[in-house]
Order: C-alpha cells, then structure tokens, then sequence
C-alpha cells in the first residue's frame, strides 16, 4: 500500500509581479523623460519582460543592487535603441524604487489567500527586496499584511533566492517541513525551480502564459493554487 500524500501546511508567495503589481509603464515613461528618453511604453513592456525572462536564466555573480541596475541598464538600453549609461540609469532607479513606489494589489490575489486562510494554511512572504520592513510596508499598502504568519527578505537576511537557504529559513520559522510547503513565483528559475531545489514544491506564476509548462509547473492564475494544493494533496 502506497504512502498517502502529505498535507500541504504553508503556502509561501513572492512579492513583486506575484501577490502586488509594483510596475507603472506609463509612469515609468514620465520619469525616463527627466533624463531625456523619450520611450514607447509598449517598448518598454516588451523590453521589461524579455529581459527579466533573460537574468532569470542567468548565473547570479553579483548583489541584488548590481542586479537590479544591470536589468534596467538593459532594459531602458533596449526600449530606447540606444545605449543609457550606468549614471542615469542609477538615477532612474532611484526614483521608480524610491518610498512612493506604485503599489496595486493584482485581482486575483484576495482570493487566493482568502481560499488558502479558509483551509488554515500557513502563508509566508520570500522576497529579494531591500528589507523586512519594507516588504511589510508594501504588503500593508495592498492592504493584505494581516494575512501572513511569516515575512522574510533578502536584504534583512543577506541571503537571496535562487539560494536554497532563503526558503529552508523561512519553513524553519513556519515550523513546517519543506515538503509540506508550496512557494508561488512570477519567476521560473529564480523562484519555482529554486524553491523546488530547497526541496518545497514550486510554482511558476506566468501571467502571460498558457500554463502548460511541467518543469516547473506553471499557473496563470493564483486562483490556481488552491487546486494545485489539493492536487498535492491527493484530493483532484
């Protein structure tokens, strides 16, 4: 007789292009304006997600903050056809990350977490962001902080994702084994792969997707997630 399926315990989410929608193309247009770069905003959606498809592919060999200037190096790089240069890139990432970032909650997300805090799942956070505290402000603003048992943040713990460590420490806190513990990215390499290698079962979140992708597995919807716990579960 088979060994039966284990109760899935935690559900655990990225933030950024997961639970909260934090870009602003059009607004992010008006600020490249300051530093002279008249760009196209379905340019620089385009050139947004073609480049976050390539880093995630990509061995990380530098911090969070080389990482994050080296993307919007690229990026405005490519929606501009023309090469921007590292100080203005600085100074563009200043402003679009800076205290008034733009923060929309995506429509799905309540009800995800309502579904998942109904079956009394644990929820977490595991952000590559600057600190606890500012995952907990973001978090507050979307007006969804109360739902989370657990927050954790690269910068807080001087470790980030793709390294296995930054999701062992954050089921250590839940008090729940990896493998009863589900983690939901926008990310297939950095975050459901990775989560999958600290031995949690990963999620690849691809909004603009089919959802046919088996390694790793990929959603179009958090409303998915429930579904995929119960199959984890054994229930579907």
């Amino acid at each position: 007789m088979g060994s039966a399926s284990p109760r899935i315990r935690a559900v655990l989410f990225d933030l950024g292009d997961t639970l909260v929608d934090l870009r602003d193309f059009e607004g992010w247009c008006e600020v490249a304006r300051r530093y002279y770069l008249e760009l196209d905003p379905d340019a620089l959606t385009h050139s947004f997600l073609e480049v976050e498809r390539e880093l995630d592919l990509e061995p990380v060999h530098h911090s969070r903050e080389e990482r994050l200037l080296e993307f919007w190096q690229r990026t405005l790089s490519r929606a501009a056809q023309k090469e921007v240069g590292r100080e203005v890139v600085a100074k563009f990432c200043a402003d679009v990350h800076g205290p008034e970032l733009s923060v929309h909650l995506f429509s799905d997300t309540r009800r995800c977490l309502d579904q998942l805090a109904a079956e009394h799942r644990l929820l977490g956070v595991i952000s590559n962001s600057t600190s606890e505290a500012r995952v907990r402000t973001i978090l507050d603003r979307a007006g969804i902080l109360d739902y989370f048992a657990r927050v954790v943040s690269s910068g807080t713990e001087g470790v980030e994702k793709p390294d296995p460590e930054i999701f062992r420490r954050a089921v250590a806190r839940l008090q729940v084994p990896p493998e009863q513990a589900v983690y939901v990215g926008n990310l297939a390499q950095t975050d459901a792969k990775a989560a999958s290698a600290a031995g949690l079962h990963g999620l690849w979140l691809n909004r603009y997707g089919f959802g046919y992708g088996e390694d790793p597995p990929e959603i179009t919807s958090l409303l998915e997630v429930p579904l995929w716990v119960a199959r984890l579960e054994g229930r579907a």
